[in-house]
């Protein structure tokens, strides 16, 4: 790989979903995907991200700082680590760092005939359990996708805020009394509205309540009592973030398109632990290829949340296989 150059293209890919998906800030009907290929003209590695409108990203904006990224450095590096780390240092945490980050893990693990999670010292679980998301609906629509999803290990449902919540979580409880239940309210609710709702999902058995205060007024958690532990997700980008977690939240999402890739995401895990957080592997509706860096990261007893591509209407070829609510380790085709 030593002084070779770098072809790269970063591409926009459109994957329309199996329905309709809703959280509390709004509605999808597909993801929209970049795919960064980089080729050293013997090998090809790809990485895949989601832009969020939540951090002011777009698939446009995505593209053409990668272009410019790529073109100020010359398409060139030394070896793929120095690249990474390079990236790391160019680019800031987000979707366009992380589909260069993994497209440059999967370069290497393909050029030097090694698995990912072998280069990057990682023991990984031959299968993990992953939640599967029920899409924020009335009550009864969520009863209606718990029935079909009943046989989940885990489910996650998203929340919105608002007089219905708890009547969400009791629909659901009753149609898939066997589930796991964890609840995300990306950042809808109020002080009041948690410590309303709080008992009751205490007496569902809810496990985890993800991101329910905005990320910018989130020192609320510091004065309220946590009876059901509470996970940071936009609370959460990269390892700088956790000092000022502590006291506020239990657990963090771990999340490639927030860290900006898998070296950065291996560093957040790593800290995460030491400093006594639980960790929830999340990630936005996606294919196989955005999932697979993530499939690397959690251990048995984490919290597992990578069902993007069950959400789509067709996943990409070489996908993940899914089977019981389990994820089994991605192929040589497909990444890494």
């Amino acid at each position: 790989m030593s002084g070779r150059d770098l072809n790269f293209t970063a591409v926009e890919e459109v994957w329309p979903l199996n329905k309709p998906f809703r959280i509390s800030r709004g509605t999808r009907t597909e993801a929209r995907v970049i795919v960064v290929t980089v080729m050293d003209g013997q090998h090809t590695g790809r990485g895949e991200a989601v832009p969020s409108r939540r951090y002011g990203e777009n698939s446009t904006t995505v593209i053409a700082l990668l272009n410019e990224v790529m073109a100020r450095s010359g398409r060139s590096a030394q070896t793929p680590f120095q690249c990474r780390e390079q990236i790391n240092r160019v680019l800031s945490a987000g979707a366009a760092r992380n589909a260069l980050d993994c497209a440059l893990w999967d370069l290497e693990a393909k050029t030097a005939g090694k698995r990912a999670w072998t280069l990057a010292e990682i023991e990984v679980a031959d299968a993990v359990e992953t939640a599967f998301t029920l899409s924020l609906g009335t009550p009864e629509s969520m009863a209606a996708a718990a029935k079909d999803h009943r046989s989940a290990p885990t489910l996650k449902l998203k929340l919105g805020g608002d007089e219905l919540d708890l009547a969400r979580v009791e629909a659901v409880k009753q149609m898939a009394p066997n589930s796991r239940l964890l609840i995300d309210a990306n950042e809808s609710w109020s002080a009041a509205h948690y410590q309303k709702v709080v008992p009751g999902l205490c007496r569902l058995d809810v496990d985890l309540i993800e991101q329910p205060f905005p990320a910018d007024a989130d020192q609320v958690l510091e004065s309220l009592d946590h009876p059901i532990p509470v996970c940071a997700d936009e609370s959460c980008h990269t390892t700088v973030d956790l000092p000022r977690l502590v006291n506020r939240y239990e657990a963090v999402n771990v999340k490639l398109d927030k860290t900006g890739g898998l070296t950065e995401a291996l560093r957040l895990t790593t800290q995460a632990r030491r400093m006594g957080f639980r960790l929830l592997f999340g990630c936005m509706v996606c294919t196989s290829l955005g999932i697979a860096p993530a499939r690397l990261l959690p251990r048995n007893d984490d919290y597992v949340d990578l069902d993007g591509p069950l959400l789509l209407g067709k996943d990409r070829e070489h996908g993940l296989a899914y089977c019981q609510g389990k994820i089994g380790l991605p192929s040589r085709q497909l990444w890494g």
